[in-house]
This record gives C-alpha cells, sequence and structure tokens, in this order.
C-alpha cells in the first residue's frame, strides 16, 4: 500500500500544523494513503525520569488519544529512528515523509540522519520550519551575516510579515484515508502506557483545549497589563504559554495572530509581549549559527573561566538552601512545579554564576531537568546572558544583587512567604535579609538561622569584587 507519513515531534496538534495540511494535500494529489507516526526515542524514554519528562509524556499520551479519537491513530515506534521507519518499509510502501523541522541541537542531528536514510531509499522528504515565526535563517543583515545584538535584530523582525495560521483539512481524518495499524504501534503504546505508570505526578494543563483557554484568558485578564506585572512573581502577570509552546499543543502563530485579533486596542502591554516572541526566534537564531553553545561559551574570551567547582555549594542552590530567600523561593518554584517565573530565571542564574561563580553549564543542565516549558535555545542564551559569556550578554561587572532584587521585585515578601516555609512569620523588615534578624525576631518567627533556615554561605559584596576579578583575569587571557 502506498502512503505519505506524517511524523509528529514538538508538534502535538492537529490544528495549525504545516507539515500535517502539506502532508494531506499531497496525500490526496497523489490519492495515497495517510500514516501518521511518533518516534519514542530511547534516548529520552530510558533517562531518569524528572519533571520534564513527566510533563513531556502525559502531553504525548494526552496527544496521541485526542487523535486516536479525531481518525488520525498516531502510531508510537520505539526504536532507534532508523529502524522505527524500517518498520514502516517492511509493511508499507512509503512514498514521502513530511515534517516540522529542528533547525538546532540534537534534534537536527537527527533529522539530517533520517533524510539522508530516507531519501536514499528513494522517498522524498518535505520537512517546514513551524515552530518559530521566523527560522534561524529568515532574518539576516543586509550583507546576509546573522545579527548578534537582539535590538536591531528585533528592529528587522518587526518589519517582517508573519506567516497566517495555517488552515488544516480535517475531512481528510477517516478510516478511507488514514491508516490505523495497532500491530506496528503495538511496542510503542506498551512503552508510553509504562512511562505514564511511573510518573510521580499529574499535569492538568495540557494539551490544545487547555492551551487556547489559556492564551484568550491571557488576552483578556492580564495582557494589558503585561509589562508592569510581568516581573512581579508573587502576581499573575505572565502568559503561562510558554509549556504549550514546549510541546507544540498550540502554534506560535495562533498566539501571534490572537494577540492582534482579540486585543481590544494597542498597547504597551501587548508590544512587550511580542518583544518576547521576537527573544524566543532570536535565541534560536543565535543557537544555529553556534551549535556548541551548549558547551562553550559565545564569548570566546570567557571560554578558559575558572570556575568554582564547589559541589556543596552548587546542592544548595538546587535545593533552594542558600539563605538568600528570593533565590530559594525561585529554586523552590521550579523543583515543585516544573516552572519558574522568568525574573527568578535570571536572578538565579546571575545568582550561580556571579555570587556562587559556578560553571553556567551545571545550572542549565539542572534547569534542563527540571523545567516543563524547556527550550533548549532560550535557556542556553538565558544562562550565557546572566553569566556574561554570550551574545548581546549583560556586562560581567552589571551583578545582580539579590537581596535588592528581592526588595525590588517581593516587596512585602509575598512570593517568599509562600515557597520557603521557613520564613513565613517573618517580619517584612527581615523578610529579604533574615540572617540580620537579632535573636529574639528569630524565637519569635520560629525561624532560627543556622538551624530552621541557613545562613548565606557567600557575601555577596565581596563575591561581586571576585566575580569581577575572575572575568578580567579571563579577558587578559
Amino acid at each position: 500500500m502506498e502512503i505519505v507519513v506524517i511524523w509528529f515531534r514538538r508538534d502535538m496538534r492537529l490544528d495549525d500544523h504545516i507539515a500535517l495540511s502539506k502532508a494531506i494535500t499531497y496525500a490526496k494529489k497523489h490519492e495515497y494513503k495517510l500514516l501518521a507516526l511518533y518516534h519514542l526515542d530511547p534516548f529520552f524514554t530510558e533517562m531518569e525520569m524528572d519533571i520534564n519528562n513527566e510533563h513531556f509524556f502525559q502531553n504525548l499520551a494526552h496527544f496521541v488519544k485526542e487523535a486516536r479519537e479525531s481518525q488520525v491513530y498516531v502510531h508510537l515506534l520505539h526504536d532507534d529512528v532508523p529502524r522505527a521507519f524500517q518498520q514502516v518499509m517492511e509493511v508499507y510502501d512509503i512514498k514521502a515523509v513530511f515534517f516540522n523541522e529542528d533547525e538546532v541541537g540534537m534534534g537536527q542531528r537527527r533529522d539530517k540522519q533520517v533524510t539522508d536514510f530516507l531519501e536514499k531509499k528513494g522517498i522524498h522528504v518535505s520537512t517546514w520550519q513551524d515552530t518559530h515565526l521566523h527560522g534561524a535563517r529568515d532574518i539576516l543583515k543586509a550583507d546576509g551575516s546573522h545579527y548578534q545584538v537582539f535590538t536591531p535584530y528585533y528592529q528587522s523582525w518587526r518589519k517582517q510579515e508573519k506567516q497566517p495560521v495555517i488552515k488544516v483539512d480535517k475531512s481528510f481524518f477517516s478510516s478511507e484515508h488514514t491508516i490505523c495499524d495497532e500491530s506496528l504501534s503495538q511496542k510503542g503504546n506498551d512503552k508510553l502506557r509504562e512511562l505514564i505508570k511511573g510518573c510521580s505526578r499529574n499535569f492538568d494543563q495540557i494539551g490544545s483545549d487547555k492551551a487556547m483557554n489559556t492564551l484568550h484568558h491571557f488576552i483578556q485578564k492580564r495582557l494589558t497589563r503585561y509589562h508592569e506585572k510581568r516581573d512581579i512573581p508573587s502576581v499573575f502577570g505572565t502568559s503561562k504559554l510558554s509549556r504549550f509552546l514546549k510541546t507544540g499543543t498550540i502554534s506560535i502563530r495562533m498566539i501571534f495572530h490572537a494577540i492582534y485579533e482579540e486585543a481590544l486596542y494597542e498597547d504597551e502591554g501587548r508590544e512587550t509581549f511580542i518583544k518576547e516572541l521576537a527573544w524566543r526566534d532570536f535565541y534560536h537564531m543565535i543557537y544555529a549559527h553556534y551549535p556548541e553553545m551548549k558547551e562553550k561559551e559565545i564569548n570566546s574570551a570567557f571560554q578558559g573561566m575558572k570556575w568554582n567547582e564547589d559541589e556543596t555549594l552548587f546542592e544548595a542552590w538546587c535545593k533552594g538552601e542558600t539563605g538568600f530567600p528570593l533565590v530559594d523561593a525561585g529554586m523552590r518554584q521550579l523543583n515543585e512545579e516544573g516552572w519558574m517565573h522568568n525574573r527568578l530565571r535570571m536572578v538565579t542564574a546571575s545568582f550561580l554564576t556571579k555570587d556562587y561563580l559556578i560553571d553556567w553549564r551545571k545550572g542549565e543542565a539542572y534547569f534542563s531537568k527540571k523545567l516543563v516549558d524547556y527550550d533548549e535555545a532560550s535557556n542556553i542564551g538565558g544562562f550565557q546572558w546572566a553569566a556574561s559569556v554570550g551574545t548581546d550578554a549583560v556586562p560581567y561587572f552589571r551583578i545582580f544583587n539579590p537581596t535588592t532584587q528581592s526588595k525590588r521585585f517581593d516587596p512585602s515578601g509575598e512570593f517568599i512567604r509562600k515557597y520557603v516555609l521557613e520564613l513565613e512569620h517573618v517580619d517584612e523588615k527581615w523578610i529579604h535579609e533574615p540572617s540580620k534578624m537579632p535573636i529574639d525576631e528569630q524565637l519569635k518567627s520560629g525561624c532560627v538561622l543556622g538551624d530552621t533556615y541557613p545562613l548565606p554561605a557567600v557575601d555577596h559584596q565581596e563575591r561581586r569584587k571576585k566575580a569581577i576579578s575572575l572575568f578580567e583575569e579571563a579577558k587578559q587571557q
């Protein structure tokens, strides 16, 4: 039987899906049947489960169920990727494979491997850029080189027309046109059930319906004051859409156009949010041009930095036990929820690299396991920015003061008290610097320093001087 394969990946939806729409058009034109496929990569299924993995696999299970109910039977194949396609070839005559490409990281390498494998078999491969408003090579300077600074990139990005929402012909979803071969998917079905059974927590904010509800609620309730509220962690002022973009349960085009169509009027909140979408494209573009940036600083002057290797300090940072309340609150939010407020991502990354002087790669790797919205390009870019080693990064001599950040963005300590329960009854006067509490205040609040809550292991002002010295030494070498 002659078929066209639609290969789903980080695009778990049936709406506004470029590769799916193109595959249907191709199948109709040539009168081929459509086979939907998802590849369960053993690299991910065999690794230790953490919040990121659990969230992703639960999204996958939800999508597979919804798609099959819509008569799109998503076949789960659990093997290395060439063998997975080989299994399909042993049963069907694959004429073409459609998928939304990855332009960076491990996904890009996998795509090249699969494309080479399929084309050698004489199979047509059709790839599409679907995960960003603009791909890695869409926004370039006049001379054809890529941007390294965000502001001129954004000015060019803003002028470029954005692709419209893609209509998918769902009338094609029927047993007449799509393949359902349960035997082909049995091994994958069993593996996904095993993965879901092994999850330690359940996520309810998954799926396309929840994504659309989240988008509409954000536009109606929070968009107009987004520029004012997005930096205050105790306030629900952000969009919370990043987790849906991670799994592709909503498209970036749907978000962009809804922001314009549903917003009542043009305001600063909308423009600030649009700029965040551009930052997402910018870091993706940077990663495509610096494929080694997950392991190597973009700024070559800092590639030989002598980082602190103190595992006790790193463990304290991971657990949220540094003695700096806002840092600890952010890390505990991450560990509990698999998400962290963006302001705190900057604060905690800066603290790790500038106060503890610990290698940014260790922090990036920890976030990769915990964040349900983990985006490799944005996370690496963010850590290199905070560590002052990336492109368009914060200068190394501008160092976040964790106490000042705490007083500015959580003045009453509301957020701190929510996540650092040891400080729940600490007076507002001491909430940002509990280490300065007199002993009578400690006893009164039930927070005894060095016992109930840790004393800071470092002095910020001293570490600031040491960090600047460390960076200047690296520059001179």
